[in-house]
């Protein structure tokens, strides 16, 4: 799992303490900052994610090209 992966759910984590934090103390810059970092979490998760498969088909096709005869 990509670093940027775990990053990006902690993030979302703490977005979303701070957005329920915000609702319950009606606090409207506090929601609104819980939001904009779960959503920056989101695109971290993703980033991460993308990593991760690039990597996966990298090692997949090394691995491949190990068992090729020349």
């Amino acid at each position: 799992m990509d670093k940027d992966r775990i990053d990006g759910i902690g993030h979302q984590l703490k977005g979303a303490v701070k957005e329920g934090l915000g609702i319950v103390l009606g606090d409207a810059k506090l929601r609104a900052e819980g939001i904009a970092e779960r959503a920056s979490g989101k695109v971290q998760n993703a980033v991460g994610s993308a990593k991760d498969v690039v990597r996966d088909a990298a090692a997949s096709v090394r691995g491949g090209a190990d068992g090729l005869d020349h």
